[in-house]
């Protein structure tokens, strides 16, 4: 919602107009044929044409089925509009960063949020029809007391109680809680939490939140907290260490199952550069001077000498003045808030200046009223049954990637799909059988039911154009709603399989003769697990109609026609392969699958 203006010498932040929202996101959608999209910025709550522009976009595209997400939001600004922008039949996840579980902790931050404001904003969203929220919180907090890290634990218990309703379930919460690493140019530069610190506010949270029910909770890794205040920190030397961290193979350090390794190039890299004391500082929180400083001193903050200790990124220049860092860690250590000045005036820090530009806020038009959430039509007026191929690259593209994108190209070419009935009503598409990723065709069918008839030639036309050249359709019929669908209809499928040995150096392929061996046995079993878990033998051979070589040099290509049907009765082309290596005992490597049709009942002779 803000953007930086290419205009002036320095960037500065502007809010995008209403109407340019609006209508790039209505062209955007109607071009590709999304079902969803997203409102991104740094805090699209700072929008304030938010709930306008949520609202008009909504009304706009109600009758297609599209919905719009947020990023975390501020929950004062949290109401029933903004609930209706992001609500609807599919509704997503809401999320929220009180970022501390005490009033006195947000007000040092400068969070600007009231318990009160906590307390509408959740309340809002559960009677909105949200029963799982996620909140954001932080430790680690300049001023920090173990009475406002337990104030985490007690206020999800506090909400949760305030939003117990009779006759409805209860809220549940999914709580991050992250260690708090500060950033240089911050008045909280100067602040830093011991690793052992950390985890021990950490282990105090677990113990709280041992009898809390509905909460699933989730803690930053402090190893990865202290690499991160570490780079924070960092001056010129901290290049070689990067570098050397991703030769090591750091990369994708959050994601949990990478942590040992990334903690392990990273302690390699550090100790490689010669700046293992320098990471023993963060980790030993040694660069904290607020232990002994601030609130708890008659001397004001900004007077103390350490202050003005030189810092590895002073000779950078940002705009804001070093002085007013040290005032404002003052006013902050006070609990003394400071009001944003995109909205309440200028606090004069230094940034906005003749060259850099002021921040420009457009005040919020008015917002529509809400025209209703999308009413799917489960009319059925016509079933088109179309055979297609999947030829190329599209022989990459999943089974559900291909129902999606079936479905942008209804919406993008307008076509009068009709929709499921449900909770989650989705459009009326229905793929016969599902084809293995990685393997191309000739002979997919899928259908499609329409609202209103349309011709079977002019519908394979707008199909055409919309998809891709590497899905070819190839011809469109239509299909009387009593006989059985696609999926049902389906009996048997013919493949075309290209096949080599999987040794070296090994004895020529006799294809023909193990292609007769499997064509005259009367029985190859093979062990085939249900969905209980449970192991039964079937015999492959009663489900081979038709096998023969097409093809033995300089690649081996086989024809196959297996049973193919809607209870599970299917010959995979994997199964072919283990029928061959039965016969012949050699290994055989299955290096391409063309599935040339799928049979039909009605088609097939007897």
């Amino acid at each position: 919602m803000q953007v930086l203006s290419a205009g002036d010498a320095h960037p500065s932040a502007r809010d995008v107009a209403p109407e340019q929202v609006i209508d790039a996101v209505e062209k955007g959608m109607r071009a590709t044929g999304y079902n969803e999209f997203s409102l991104l910025s740094l805090s699209c709550s700072d929008y304030l044409a938010l709930p306008a522009v949520g609202m008009e976009i909504k009304n706009r595209l109600k009758d297609e089925n599209i919905s719009l997400s947020l990023p975390s939001q501020r929950v004062d600004r949290f109401d029933e509009n903004i609930a209706n922008i992001i609500g609807g039949t599919r509704k997503g996840g809401l999320t929220f960063a009180p970022e501390a579980g005490t009033q006195r902790m947000r007000d040092i931050v400068n969070k600007g949020l009231t318990n009160e404001e906590l307390l509408r904003g959740v309340r809002t969203a559960h009677e909105q029809g949200w029963d799982k929220i996620k909140l954001y919180f932080m430790i680690g907090l300049p001023g920090e007391t173990d009475v406002d890290v337990v104030g985490i634990a007690d206020t999800i218990r506090w909400l949760r109680r305030e939003c117990s309703n009779p006759g409805r379930r209860r809220l549940d919460f999914n709580v991050t809680i992250s260690n708090f690493t500060p950033k240089p140019h911050t008045p909280f530069q100067w602040h830093s939490v011991s690793t052992s610190e950390f985890r021990r506010k950490q282990d105090l949270l677990r113990a709280e939140f041992r009898y809390v029910k509905g909460v699933k909770v989730n803690f930053t890794d402090v190893r990865i907290s202290a690499m991160e205040d570490f780079v924070g920190r960092g001056d010129r030397r901290l290049a070689l260490v990067i570098h050397r961290a991703w030769e090591l193979g750091a990369g994708m350090d959050a994601w949990w199952e990478n942590l040992d390794k990334a903690f392990g190039a990273w302690t390699q890299a550090i100790d490689e550069s010669e700046l293992t004391w320098k990471y023993r500082q963060v980790e030993n929180g040694e660069w904290n001077i607020m232990d002994s400083v601030g609130a708890h001193r008659d001397a004001p903050l900004q007077n103390d000498d350490r202050l003005d200790d030189p810092l590895p990124w002073d000779h950078l220049d940002t705009g804001i003045d070093k002085q007013w860092l040290k005032e404002d860690l003052q006013r902050a250590l006070e609990a003394a808030t400071v009001p944003d000045c995109s909205f309440d005036g200028c606090s004069h820090c230094g940034v906005c200046s003749v060259d850099f530009g002021h921040n420009v806020a457009i005040s919020p038009p008015e917002i529509p009223v809400f025209a209703g959430e999308f009413v799917p039509n489960r009319e059925r007026a016509q079933r088109l049954r179309v055979w297609f191929g999947k030829q190329g690259d599209m022989g990459l593209v999943s089974h559900l990637d291909l129902i999606r994108l079936f479905d942008r190209v209804v919406r993008r070419a307008q076509i009068p799909i009709a929709f499921t009935g449900g909770f989650h009503p989705g459009p009326r598409i229905s793929p016969a059988n599902a084809l293995s990723l990685g393997s191309t065709s000739s002979g997919e069918i899928v259908d499609f039911e329409l609202t209103r008839p349309l011709d079977p030639i002019a519908f394979g036309k707008i199909l055409s154009d919309h998809l891709p050249e590497t899905i070819p359709v190839y011809q469109v019929l239509e299909v009387p709603f009593q006989d059985p669908s696609a999926t049902q209809a389906v009996v048997r499928a013919e493949y075309h399989l290209k096949l080599a040995l999987a040794e070296e150096n090994a004895e020529p392929a006799d294809w023909l003769a193990w292609a007769n061996a499997v064509l005259d046995a009367t029985e190859i079993l093979f062990e085939q697990q249900t969905k209980s878990g449970k192991t039964k033998e079937i015999n492959l051979r009663d489900r081979l109609h038709e096998l023969e070589l097409v093809q033995a040099e300089p690649q081996a290509i086989l024809r196959f026609v297996g049973s193919c049907q809607n209870d599970g009765t299917n010959l995979r082309p994997e199964h072919v392969v283990f029928m061959l290596e039965s016969v012949s005992e050699r290994s055989i490597q299955l290096q391409h699958i063309h599935r040339d049709r799928l049979i039909l009942a009605d088609t097939l002779s007897i």
